[in-house]
């Protein structure tokens, strides 16, 4: 039986009441009219054994009160209303008081203005901005979610509805310990699953109708100019389509379109070949239809005459037709080669007589399937509510193509960790309509490469494709440079789904979990951390005509900053502060932490995501750090065994000297002997020794050393100042040279340009330079270009 009991010594019980103390911080309350709680696992809730926290307990006939560390709560032992059952919260966030009184209309339930916010079921026809559900985060300190509508898994694992009604809620008070509100909410509901090392990579889709020939022809495009994919989706029209109304159209099919893939194990056998791993598209609501290929035997399975071609119905409340579904619908097709599936629904939430989502049990039923047959479970599908986490992929639907459905996703994504939701898959480009934008579209990719997940995507409109190639110069070579660039983040980003796994950090970290009492954290929603390292501020608005730069307000917190890509370094002084980060076509704000350490990988045109022979490792300065990149096999479950390894990269930093050192653990059987690591030091100073070092170049542009050692695992790189001012940090020596290469690419007046060029080579104190800016009323987005390079 499914059942998730939390320790004896955590209950307060009365007749028709019980409450449970998981945490100092948390707490479940629970009203039942016959006195039944429910102890099942539900939709939600997966674990309620807890260490016994401590708490005390005050009572009389009619008042029970009970207080931790972190709340205190009072109760007139009647069923739950407003006036009989409160929270204080002994937190002083807010001006209005920390109490929370259940059921209350007022802003304390739901706490509208200052929950943090979840995220929503699908994006499909969103044009911008749309209105999220309620998170778990909440600026208050405390926040709930209601579970008594939730299923229950019965003794055989499957999905059933509740039994007795009653009042399930759990009460959460983790302040702004946003970390720690997360890491218990994964130990309640179930930890974020290890996704498979090749779902990280580049994903090509488009709604269209390929042959095998032309998709191959597609593919092969992509690997003579180099560009990386590791997932080939296939939209439905792989399978049959032309089907009449009358016997249900052609959105559901299970049956490859031989006129267009007259080998299908052919096709896939050459997809896996080529290191690509496929997924294939269903909307499973219309069930199995006589024409399928499989009818005959499903059917005579499940008792039903396949002479009366009556449609086998969708039903995964059914377990016979659970079994079924699986056995002649799906393993055939993943016995030839289909990796995993890309589940469509479209039919709403009604489960009829079960009153359960039957998007959530697809979900749960495939995920559960894979893992059954021994690959870790992946499928892409949309949300299905609280506890969606256990079955990533998220896919968000088919958005508008246009500014503002790009301006939206950042923070729709990173939102979506409040709920532990931190795999989301957009429609990188958008979906549909709207228009073409070359800017758009490039600035779409760059996000999507510092998206959880990169999946190009588009409609059966002619003219939406998302192929590089339709795009002029510069945006081509552009978005063909960050593709590679995703594939090179692969270690990065599989680190960062292993600590998800294991240390329930999410991938996408909105800004003020790390800053959760700054202010301007909350205030620009685009940011986010992708992983500990990188600070990305996403481009979501054109290039200014004069400056030809596109400007992001941003906020830079305390201490140095390092762009990865130009190498500049910032100061958010003591408290942090706003900037206007100005950036051409080729790059995003992507910032890299005082001390970051970032792997990738070297060599990066390969559809290959194995572990890589050639590792570059890029080091931002200004503190010391370490990171353990983890590598295993990428699938199956022989990590659980003990099978990875463990690089861990340290640097020691002082202003003067830093050392960076490397040391190896773990199974050294699953990466690759002779393993060389380049040291990519970004915002360095020019004057600067190494020892240890077999070659060192140095790149003014970037502000960036290139250095190479005899790395065997278990070296180290001494690094030294050797400059007057004692430093490794770059200092802005050659801001001279930056702002006449800005000057020379900017559209505006030549004499301004003389004038502003003359200001900075003139060795006056920057104030000056300054105050003579301002005064010049140039365009305002020329004056926030040049005072980036002032400041």
């Amino acid at each position: 039986m499914a059942e998730s009991c939390c320790n004896k010594a955590c209950i307060v019980q009365g007749e028709k009441y019980r409450f449970s103390v998981l945490t100092p911080f948390m707490m479940r309350m629970e009203y039942s009219e016959t006195g039944v709680f429910e102890d099942l696992q539900t939709q939600t809730v997966l674990n309620r054994e807890f260490p016994v926290p401590e708490y005390t307990v005050t009572q009389s006939d009619d008042r029970l009160e009970i207080e931790t560390e972190a709340f205190h709560m009072i109760y007139d032992k009647k069923k739950f209303s407003e006036e009989g059952l409160f929270i204080d919260v002994k937190y002083d966030f807010t001006n209005y008081g920390g109490r929370w009184y259940f059921g209350a209309k007022t802003y304390s339930f739901p706490p509208r203005e200052h929950n943090l916010k979840g995220t929503m079921r699908t994006l499909d026809r969103a044009d911008g901005e749309v209105e999220l559900e309620y998170g778990l985060m909440d600026k208050s300190g405390r926040t709930f979610f209601d579970d008594s509508k939730s299923f229950v898994f019965d003794e055989e694992n499957m999905p059933s509805k509740r039994k007795h009604e009653e009042i399930d809620v759990y009460y959460l008070a983790y302040g702004r310990d946003y970390f720690a509100c997360l890491r218990d909410f994964y130990k309640l509901s179930g930890a974020v699953p290890l996704l498979p090392r090749y779902a990280l990579g580049n994903w090509w889709s488009r709604y269209w109708k390929y042959s095998e020939e032309s998709y191959m022809e597609l593919l092969t495009e992509f690997e003579k100019r180099n560009i990386p994919f590791s997932v080939a989706v296939m939209d439905m029209d792989w399978h049959i389509v032309d089907v009449p109304m009358e016997s249900g159209g052609g959105w559901t099919g299970y049956t490859w379109n031989n006129d267009l893939f007259p080998n299908p194990e052919r096709f896939l056998s050459w997809l896996h070949e080529h290191n690509y791993h496929v997924t294939l598209n269903v909307h499973p609501a219309s069930g199995i239809r006589n024409f399928e290929k499989m009818y005959k035997d499903m059917a005579e399975y499940l008792g039903i005459n396949p002479d009366s071609k009556k449609t086998i119905e969708f039903d995964m409340t059914n377990k016979e037709f659970v079994e079924a579904y699986f056995k002649f619908a799906h393993h055939p097709h993943e016995n030839a080669g289909v990796d995993f599936w890309w589940i469509d629904w479209q039919q709403g939430n009604n489960g009829g007589a079960s009153g359960i989502d039957p998007l959530w049990m697809l979900n749960y039923f495939h995920f559960k399937d894979m893992e059954k047959r021994g690959r870790r479970g992946l499928i892409l599908s949309r949300y299905g509510g609280l506890g969606s986490h256990r079955y990533p992929i998220g896919f968000s639907g088919d958005t508008i193509v246009t500014w503002k459905s790009l301006e939206f996703q950042p923070y729709f994504t990173a939102t979506a960790s409040n709920v532990g939701y931190t795999w989301w898959s957009h429609d990188i480009g958008g979906h549909m309509n709207g228009y073409k934008d070359n800017e758009l579209a490039l600035r779409w990719y760059q996000f999507g490469v510092f998206s959880p997940i990169n999946r190009l995507h588009s409609s059966s409109n002619p003219f939406c494709g998302k192929e590089p190639w339709n795009y002029p110069e510069p945006y081509c070579s552009d978005m063909e440079k960050i593709l590679r660039f995703r594939h090179a983040l692969i270690p990065y980003m599989y680190t960062l789904n292993y600590r998800c796994h294991c240390e329930h950090i999410p991938v996408i970290i909105p800004m003020y979990y790390y800053y959760p009492f700054e202010e301007k954290a909350y205030s620009y929603k685009n940011q986010y951390f992708l992983g500990s390292e990188m600070l990305v501020c996403p481009v979501t608005t054109k290039i200014d005509e004069d400056s030809q730069k596109s400007g992001e307000e941003c906020f830079i917190p305390a201490g140095i900053w390092t762009d990865i890509f130009t190498g500049d370094v910032y100061n958010g002084g003591k408290n942090g502060k706003s900037q206007i980060l100005c950036r051409n076509l080729q790059s995003i704000p992507v910032l890299g932490r005082a001390g970051a350490i970032i792997p990738l990988a070297s060599e990066c045109g390969s559809n290959d995501i194995i572990n890589p022979k050639k590792v570059d490792v890029v080091i931002c300065p200004g503190a010391s750090n370490t990171f353990v990149m983890y590598e295993d096999s990428g699938d199956g479950f022989d990590y659980e065994k003990g099978e990875y390894a463990l690089t861990e990269f340290v640097l020691d930093w002082n202003e003067d000297k830093a050392k960076i050192s490397i040391d190896v653990s773990g199974d050294l059987s699953v990466i690759p002997r002779n393993r060389k690591y380049r040291f990519i030091l970004r915002g360095f100073a020019s004057g600067i020794r190494f020892e240890n070092a077999d070659n060192a170049k140095y790149d003014i542009k970037t502000n960036t050393w290139t250095v190479t050692c005899n790395c065997d695992g278990a070296s180290e790189l001494e690094i030294f100042a050797d400059n007057e001012e004692n430093n490794l940090v770059y200092n802005g020596e050659n801001v001279n040279d930056k702002i006449y290469d800005f000057l020379l690419q900017a559209q505006m007046d030549n004499n301004d340009k003389r004038s502003i060029y003359r200001l900075f080579t003139s060795g006056e104190d920057k104030n000056v330079i300054m105050s003579n800016i301002m005064s010049m009323k140039l365009n305002d987005k020329v004056t926030d270009a040049i005072m980036e390079y002032l400041l």
